[in-house]
């Protein structure tokens, strides 16, 4: 025993030129966290290794029935396995015995906290699936010294990690895939095997925190556009929504992932959600600085804005400009038989004004007429009269204008009305389908 103990840093093989056959299986036991920022998977493992050491053999019926012994692991020679996707310090806790078989097979179990690089895609987050590989295979030793190959199958191995998977927290263990190949660098070439882990992420923690109080916030927006876009309250209801909305992002900023490799779909929800607030409170200011200030600094709705606007938007929304009601015709009084009122002057028909003429004419004859006397009172209330004219005049101009740009107004508010009902349920669509692809895995 003491020479195979002398000869720990030699290959155990009698011939050389056979390599030693290294068997690697292991159990997940735990997933200790994903980091997007820096793209870093951190996993606890059970770690199993067999090999085959030639030095180490013995007849049981010579050693009084004894099949298999512990050894301390320092004293004998180990392949060395190493994770090839493994980035930092190795601080596991490293059992100090291996077990040694009669027929010289050795098995060593260890504990292995894997703190390894990950491709993290996190577009689909909170509803993202994540496949991170673990590749097994010698540092040092080519395939002409150490072959590497599976203990377990593949599916027996994603087995045992679904049952004994504990330590989860929001990540779930969908399948642990696997496959052996060659690493070929130069003239060398590594045995490898590279398990691949698909993990996906339990929603739930950011449906209640992040898209529940987000979705509230939209449907008070949404039922906004249902108040006058005229009205100031309408602008400052707004404003409100659009503060509370920006606090709440500020506030979940922290649990939305942040890396440089792209941005998550629902961050871009949000975005698109504060952006149609903006918009929207835009237009309602327009709308609201046409219709309650004076209409006669505004020119006449452009030709090409009614043809745009009012006719083919208008039409493409559906909306219908409304209509007036005609006024109800005056009632005309009945004539009844009574005496004529001395103090109602009747209107002259052509006969009786020819026929006043020629009197008149008559008796004048040759002499010139007298100028009529102006009266004041009667000039006063004519100029009274000319500027309420065009004081009425001025006022139905600009009602006129007023109805022209409001016209407008409606008709865009319609529009982002639509436009935002289109964009938020394309949102919820995807987000459900997302949802049903993360449920069926």
């Amino acid at each position: 025993m003491q020479q195979v103990f002398d000869r720990k840093a030699f290959r155990p093989a009698f011939n050389l030129s056979n390599p030693t056959l290294a068997n690697i299986s292991f159990t997940l036991y735990a997933v200790l966290g994903v980091n997007e920022k820096t793209q870093i998977l951190t996993t606890f493992l059970w770690l199993r290794l067999y090999w085959f050491h030639e030095f180490l053999q013995w007849d049981p019926h010579e050693c009084g029935g004894v099949t298999r012994i512990s050894l301390p692991v320092e004293d004998l020679w180990t392949p060395d396995i190493i994770v090839y996707e493994f980035i930092d310090e190795d601080k596991s806790q490293r059992c100090p015995y291996v077990y040694v078989n009669h027929t010289g097979h050795i098995r060593y179990d260890r504990m292995l906290r894997v703190v390894s690089s990950c491709n993290l895609e996190i577009f689909n987050f909170p509803f993202d699936v994540q496949n991170c590989s673990l590749t097994f295979g010698s540092y040092m030793h080519t395939v002409r010294d150490v072959r590497v190959s599976p203990a377990l199958p593949f599916d027996q191995i994603s087995g045992n990690s679904k049952q004994y998977l504990e330590t989860s927290g929001e990540w779930e263990l969908v399948v642990i895939e696997g496959s052996a190949d060659i690493l070929k660098f130069g003239i060398d070439e590594w045995d490898i095997i590279t398990f691949w882990v698909v993990i996906k992420r339990r929603p739930v923690l950011y449906v209640v925190n992040l898209l529940i109080p987000s979705s509230f916030l939209m449907v008070i927006d949404i039922l906004s556009f249902y108040l006058p876009p005229h009205s100031v309250d309408r602008a400052s209801f707004k404003m409100t929504l659009i503060l509370g909305y920006t606090v709440f992002l500020l506030i979940m900023n922290d649990l939305l992932p942040s890396t440089a490799n792209g941005t998550p779909l629902i961050g871009i929800y949000f975005s698109v959600c504060l952006a149609l607030m903006v918009i929207s409170l835009l237009e309602t200011v327009i709308i609201t600085n046409v219709l309650h200030h004076s209409a006669m600094k505004y020119r006449s709705v452009p030709r090409w804005i009614r043809l745009i606007v009012l006719h083919y938007i208008a039409r493409l929304i559906c909306y219908r400009q409304p209509i007036d009601p005609p006024a109800d015709p005056p009632e005309q009084p009945t004539e009844t038989l009574r005496a004529p009122d001395p103090w109602i002057t009747k209107p002259s028909t052509p006969a009786m004004l020819a026929r006043n003429s020629q009197t008149a004419n008559h008796r004048i004859g040759d002499r010139a007429l007298p100028a009529m006397p102006v009266i004041p009172e009667l000039q006063q209330i004519s100029q009274d009269l000319g500027t309420m004219r065009a004081h009425l005049t001025s006022l139905q101009k600009e009602s006129a204008l007023r109805d022209q740009w409001g016209h407008v107004g409606y008709v865009l508010d319609y529009l982002l009305f639509r436009i935002y009902l289109l964009l938020i349920t394309l949102y919820a669509l995807v987000i459900i389908c997302m949802w049903c692809v993360w449920y069926n895995l």
